[in-house]
């Protein structure tokens, strides 16, 4: 898996905007699916301009607007960042992470059954 470009906590935000809405978004449709956050469009607009200049979206022009698709795949990208909070963290180790969410009474029964089958499946 190739690294992919590193984007911060707000640039996620957007990241998950677009990753849920299939479809390439204009900034006006960024910013409506974001109304909790209440972010002014010329942010939403800044934050988009700097995530094509990293290759995380593409932006595309469509008479007067553009419109924004993601080039990151969700799926690779969450993995990624998994992997590197794990190395950061635990020192790489997935079962001293478990652990340590396990000691502090983090995981309910029901995930535990559920890593259980998980597991199983392998």
């Amino acid at each position: 898996m190739e690294k992919g470009p590193e984007i911060s906590e707000s640039e996620l935000e957007i990241m998950k905007v677009l990753w849920g809405k299939k479809l390439p978004l204009s900034v006006q449709d960024v910013c409506d699916a974001m109304i909790e956050k209440n972010w002014k469009y010329s942010t939403v607009a800044t934050l988009l301009g700097r995530m094509v200049k990293k290759g995380a979206v593409e932006g595309k022009k469509k008479g007067y607007l553009y419109y924004y698709k993601p080039l990151l795949d969700e799926k690779e990208y969450k993995i990624a960042q998994a992997k590197k909070f794990v190395g950061k963290l635990y020192d790489g180790s997935v079962k001293n992470l478990v652990a340590s969410l396990f000691e502090n009474n983090e995981l309910s029964e029901e995930d535990i059954a559920e890593l259980k089958d998980l597991f199983d499946l392998k």
